[in-house]
């Protein structure tokens, strides 16, 4: 639920109260008004009772508990000008605004959903997510890496059964091939065989 308060023609000119209400927009109650009791600027009063406007509003209206609440939007918009004039040189007059602001501020209950980050938040939100990132690619690498060697023995198993189924065809093929040749070995004659021949020659 949201909880608005608006704090319309004050005297303050839009420029000066904006650089106070971007400090508090997205915190909780608590911190938004502590950020502003030590905010030595007029702006920073204003913004201050429009916010304490918008809890009671919440507190009471609507039954929520200030723990609870944070500040979605802050937005200061322009409000009129009150011309004023000034004697100048030489009978001339010269033209003074005094400018005026509208405050709005919108609190709600919903969780930190809304939140806008800060820088800090961001960086520190980008580095894990580069590193799971890198972390991810080397862990593919290493599957890829271990699918590659578990495959590698299967394919040497094959090419092995190759040169073996190979090898049989040419020891098969060859006693077709060289069937009508025949290989003679000759054995070196023994002890007994040699003083038997130089016997029979003497």
């Amino acid at each position: 639920m949201e909880v608005r308060s608006v704090y319309k023609y004050a005297r303050i000119s839009p420029k000066k109260a904006r650089d106070v209400a971007r400090e508090i927009q997205g915190l909780p109650v608590s911190d938004a008004i502590d950020t502003l009791n030590f905010t030595p600027k007029k702006a920073a009063f204003l913004i201050g009772k429009t916010l304490k406007s918008a809890v009671a509003n919440a507190e009471n209206n609507h039954d929520l508990a200030a723990d609870s609440l944070q500040v979605k939007e802050a937005n200061i918009c322009d409000g009129p000008s009150f011309r004023r004039f000034k004697p100048r040189a030489r009978g001339s007059a010269s033209a003074i605004k005094k400018r005026t602001s509208h405050i709005y501020i919108i609190l709600t209950d919903e969780g930190g959903e809304e939140k806008a980050p800060s820088k800090r938040e961001k960086s520190s939100a980008k580095k894990p997510v580069a590193k799971t990132e890198k972390v991810e690619e080397e862990v593919a690498s290493e599957e890829s890496a271990t699918d590659a060697v578990e495959a590698a023995p299967i394919a040497e198993d094959q090419v092995d059964g190759g040169s073996v189924d190979s090898s049989q065809e040419a020891s098969d093929q060859s006693p077709d091939e060289g069937a009508g040749v025949e290989e003679v070995i000759e054995e070196p004659p023994t002890a007994e065989e040699a003083s038997e021949e130089e016997e029979q020659k003497d």
